[in-house]
Parts: C-alpha cells; structure tokens; sequence
C-alpha cells in the first residue's frame, strides 16, 4: 500500500506547477550529474522532499518487512542505500539556503524543516528496523569488513542515542524538542545573516572584511564603531535578536541529553566524539588558555609601547590604552616593525585566481590529482566556478566547485558541502561527489590569512574528493567532529611552502613572489598567536559552558560571558571570537559542545606535519604523501579516527604539537 501511496505522491509532484516537470524527479541529462540549477524553482522543493520521505518509507518497510533473518547484506545495505531521492533534494536545498536565500527558498524552508524533523524521527523510532540492526550488531560480525562494522556501528549507536529504548511519551517529548531545535537553529542562523547584511547597509562593507578594516582604518573612533555594531549583532532589542532564542535552545538541548541520561548537553555530544567526556575538554582547553594568554600579554605590551609612543608626539591623548577596537591596528604596526611586513606587499601575488592554482597545484604534487575548468556547466550563482577532478589515471574523481564572494543572499564565514556524497550503488557503480567550497572574500586579493582559508576549506574538500568507501555514511568527511578539521588545517600547512609559493604566488605581470617577501611571511608565521588562540580558545570554552549548563534558568547573557571571561582569565583587550547572538557554529551549524575541535584536530594536524617537516625529502616526501593519502584521506570514517592516525604516524599523536606549531611554546 504504501509504494503505491509514494508512487502517487510522485506523480503528484511531477504534474505540479502548471504540469511542469520537477526536475528532481527525472534523471539529470547533465555532464557528471552535476544538478540542473538552472531549471530549479523554490516550488520544486516540497514536493520532492515529500516524494523523497514516501521513497524512503517505502524502502525502510521492505527492509522490516523481510521475512529473512536480519543480515548486513539485507538491512544495513539496503538501509545505507535507501533515501537517494531525498538526498539528492536537500543536498541542493541547504547549498543553495545558505549561499543564495531568497524570500521564497525561506518560506520553503519553514515547511521543509519539519517534514525532515518528523521523517528523520520516525526512522530514529522506528523498532522494526532497529530490531534488525541490532540483531545484526549483536550477531557475529567476523564475516564483515572493517568498513562494514563501522557502517552498522554508527547505525546501532544512532539508534541508541535517539532514544529507540525510551518508553513512549519520553519519544513524543523527543520529537518535539527535535521539531523545535530545528526551528530556532534555523531561525538563529537566519537572524545573524539579516544583522550581517545589516551591518554591510550601515558601513559599506561585509562582516568578512571586518579584520582588514580594523587593521587599516585609522580613524579610532570610526574603528570603535565598527567594533560596537560587529560585536552586538543578534543583541539589539530587534526583530533579529538571538538572546532568547539561544537560550531556549539550550534548554531544549540540555532537557534532551537529560531524557537520554546525561547530565547536560555536552557530556550527550561528546559521549561518541574522539574527546569522549567534557572532563577531557575542559583540562585540553584550560592548558591551552594558559599558555595563549601568556604570550597575548606579551603581545599586548609591544602594542601599548607603540601607542605610548603616538601619545608622546600628540597623536592620541595622554593615558590612551589599547582597546579591542585596537588590537588589529596596532598588531599591525608591530608585525610591520618587526618584521617589515604588512598586507599591501603580500596581496599583489595573493590573486585569487592564483590561489586556487596554488590549491591544485598542491594536490597535483602531492596525491597526483588533476583538475579541469567546465565551461557551460549549470551552477547556481554566475560566480561558482566547477571543476573536473581526475586521478593520475584520468578516473574521475570528483566534481569541485567554488563560491568565493560574499553577497547579502549567502551567510558569512567559510566551509564546505557536499551536494552529492560519494558511495557504491546497487550496481557496484562508484558514484563520485560533487563538493562545493564557499567563502567569503570581499577584495581578488587576499590576505595571508584568506590565503590559509582557501587552502583550509579545500582540505576539507580533499577529504571528500579523494574518498575510497563503499557506504555513503563513512564516506569522505563523514567522521567524528573532532576528527573533521584535522585534514582541512592540515592541508594549511603547505600554503606557504616556499617551493609551492614559487609556482603560484605571482603578480599581475606574472612575476613569483621574491625570496625576501617569502622570508618575512614565514618569519612572521608565528607573529599575533597569543591574540588568534586566546579568541578561539575563549569561544570554545564559551561553547562548553553552555552546554554543560542542566538550565538557563535566571541566565543573562552578558552576564554570563563575563562571568567565563574573568573565570579564564581573558585580557579585557580581547573578547570572544564570536559572541554568543551571533556564534553560528554553535547554535545553526552543528558544532555545539564542538567548537573545541579545532584546537583538538590541530594537535593531530600538527603533529601529522611535523613527520613530513622532518622527511629528508621535506614537506614533499610523495611516499609520505601516498601513505597519508591511503591511510586518512581515502578512508573516511570507516575506522576508528585514533587508529588511522596510528597507522600512519606508528604512535600516539604529541599533545604539545599544536602548542609548538603556533610558537606558544618551544
């Protein structure tokens, strides 16, 4: 009955606006299956999410209804493979939401929300079909591959941890709070990009370029204002305001992880990461907050010494002190008097063109890929950019595409997406991603930092590129939270190779960068760390001690901000990198009780560079590069993250490394 009710379901969306044919419900005559944008319409949306849940439906019930004993082969399979028609929808849908929201992609994101809620709990309570995965995890798993255990572990344990043991009412109240942490996460991501493209309206200038004007305006004052309405979006008494919307849904998260049986959030979060508990978290980051904080002192006092010295010849008046408004000017000043450098030298061969040429050309050299320019491709924004990957054999690799400029429709920040995972159909057939990097550069010139950025986020595209799994679930960057940003911060390490920098940081004549400017870039690699990890470490302390809270009962914000900044001893100078109203990862984009995973996968990042740092053959040892490329890159999550670190570095992993690598100790 209910294939025929998903058929009719189909049918209905085919025949919808004016019997035009919703093109996710037709094969797509496109080069690589790269998705028709061109011939997408908002309407299109719902209706295939509908057909895409009865698809679905339809493939869980023949799953639970088979009257076989349950096996990998007729469960775990079947399920991995079941929902590609809904995935095919929403890896467009959230693509182009986040880079090109419009008033009506918005009002077709109210609906979609909880019809994907609804249909991702009715399979997470669905006891049929754990009934059969358990019977499976529990059963001998000798005959399966390492890859397959990990596939029916990650099934079985997100059976768990939804609550499939919960008696009922206890799963009603579930489905609710999923239903409306969905909504105001969504809602919460929505206001911050109103209050950024407010921000634009106001100064003329994207939140993006907000470190470049703090350290080129000279106008204090102008500088302070910035930082005012930088610093208070999401808190100001409007129709965007955040205050309270993040801490409903911190209660909502905390009562969650309560009716699962966990003291808070965090401990819930982090039970199935690499960190394991919130103890571990908490010692890792209160280390690191030390010794950053030490060295932004120091960093401080050369900053001060440079404002004491404007104040002595009239340039500011008698008892001026570095403010936050500060701290990118000066810091500035400093890197430029220490070591004769600053932005306007570097950018000239920083062209983003020539960026991405350096990105490819790395990967060229180190994992022997290649990549092609498609001309008269469908994207959905004239600005993306797709490109063909190949391996050295010429088998296709991947699709890549890139998003690099802001605009009021796409929210601020930098990542990467996956339209389209990568996994081995029915037929045995390899279906290849199509990856998108997204970014936001205001200026075709980039700064030493957007440069890391570029390469950061195509880390992570790499990681899905080159991915070698069976199963969609473990594929590519499907692992755990703390794992993921270890291949994209990786990758950073070779930005500034003087051997790379050579073939591709060149200037509008075509001239390579000199050899003294490479010098200076590398001796300033260290330069501003006490300043750069006290914010991140800050903001991932902020993002644990609000979700080891049990209630935000009697919680105010501000108040609580400055109660965690004075506890760790964060310099007034400084503040967190995000503020709570506008700190995105946390409470829209999945890194909540996560954010520390940056500090924690630079530990494994660093370390991991360090091994090719001291290859005879350097940072372009390619067997070193071939044995990463097997042992991380091409797995995924097909087994356990420390293990795959231990086979390819032969031991545990240093915990000073990151510490060493940003120069906060030696």
């Amino acid at each position: 009955m209910k294939k025929v009710i998903a058929l009719a379901a189909i049918i209905l969306a085919m025949t919808a606006c004016n019997n035009r044919v919703n093109p996710f419900l037709t094969e797509w005559d496109t080069p690589y299956g790269i998705p028709p944008f061109d011939k997408i319409q908002p309407a299109d949306f719902i209706p295939a999410i509908q057909a895409g849940i009865e698809q679905q439906n339809a493939e869980i019930d023949a799953i639970t209804s088979n009257p076989d004993a349950p096996t990998f082969e007729n469960t775990i399979a079947p399920l991995e493979l079941s929902g590609k028609l809904l995935s095919k929808v929403v890896g467009v849908f959230y693509n182009i939401t986040e880079t090109d929201r419009t008033d009506a992609l918005a009002a077709v994101e109210e609906e979609a929300i909880p019809l994907m809620s609804e249909h991702s709990d009715n399979i997470s309570f669905n006891k049929a079909l754990y009934n059969r995965v358990a019977a499976v995890y529990n059963g001998d798993q000798s005959g399966l591959t390492r890859e397959q255990q990990m596939v029916l572990k990650k099934h079985f344990e997100s059976f768990e941890r939804e609550g499939i043991g919960l008696p009922e009412e206890q799963q009603a109240r579930l489905r609710e709070i999923n239903a409306d942490i969905a909504a105001k996460t969504q809602k919460i991501g929505n206001n911050i990009l109103a209050e950024s493209n407010d921000f634009l309206d106001r100064f003329g200038f994207s939140v993006a370029a907000y470190p470049d004007k703090m350290t080129s305006t000279e106008d204090r004052e102008l500088r302070r204002q910035y930082n005012e309405a930088y610093t208070a979006r999401g808190h100001r008494g409007n129709e965007f305001d955040n205050r309270q919307l993040l801490l409903e849904v911190l209660d909502l998260r905390a009562e969650k992880a309560k009716i699962l049986g966990y003291p808070n959030a965090a401990a819930y979060i982090l039970a199935n990461k690499m960190a394991g508990d919130t103890r571990t978290v908490d010692k890792f980051l209160n280390e690191i907050m030390a010794a950053a904080v030490a060295r932004a002192k120091t960093e401080l006092a050369d900053m001060q010494a440079v404002m004491d010295q404007e104040v002595k010849e009239g340039k500011l008046p008698a008892g001026s002190k570095i403010e936050p408004w500060d701290w990118w000017y000066y810091a500035e000043k400093v890197r430029k008097a220490k070591y004769d450098l600053d932005e306007s030298q570097t950018k000239p061969y920083f062209q983003i063109d020539s960026v991405v040429n350096g990105i490819f050309t790395n990967a060229h050299i180190l994992y022997g890929v290649n990549f092609e320019r498609l001309e008269g491709v469908p994207v959905y924004n004239p600005q993306v950019r797709a490109y063909k990957v190949t391996a050295a054999d010429g088998s296709l690799m991947g699709i890549f595409t890139t998003d690099y400029k802001p605009r009021p429709s796409k929210r601020g920040g930098a990542w990467m997406n996956n339209v389209r995972e990568q996994y081995v159909d029915a037929d045995g057939k390899d279906v290849r991603p199509i990856i998108v990097n997204v970014c936001n550069f205001s200026d075709d010139y980039l700064s030493i930092d957007e440069v890391e950025t570029t390469f950061h986020e195509f880390g992570h595209a790499l990681h899905g590129l080159l991915t070698k799994c069976h199963y969609a679930s473990v594929s590519g960057t499907n692992v755990t939270r703390d794992f993921v940003e270890m291949f994209s911060q990786f990758n950073e390490n070779w930005a500034f190779q003087p051997a790379l920098l050579a073939k591709y940081a060149k200037n509008a004549a075509g001239e390579p960068i000199p050899e003294e400017l490479v010098k200076k870039i590398l001796d300033a690699k260290k330069f501003n760390q006490g300043f750069m990890t006290t914010e991140l470490c800050a903001a991932s302390i902020l993002d644990m001690r609000w979700h080891e809270l049990a209630s935000t009962k009697g919680v105010d914000i501000d108040a609580f901000e400055k109660q965690i900044a004075d506890e760790i001893g964060l310099i007034p100078e400084i503040t967190f990198r995000y503020r709570s109203t506008y700190f995105n990862h946390i409470f829209s984009s999945g890194y909540a009780a996560g954010y520390y995973g940056y500090l924690w996968a630079e530990v494994l990042d660093k370390d991991a560079f360090s091994i090719f740092a001291a290859s005879p053959d350097g940072p372009y040892d390619l067997e070193l590069a071939k044995k990463f490329k097997e042992t991380f890159l091409e797995k995924g999550g097909s087994e356990e993250p420390m293990t795959l670190y231990k086979t390819f570095a032969g031991r545990e992993p240093d915990s000073q490394a990151m510490l060493r690598g940003r120069g906060l100790i030696d």
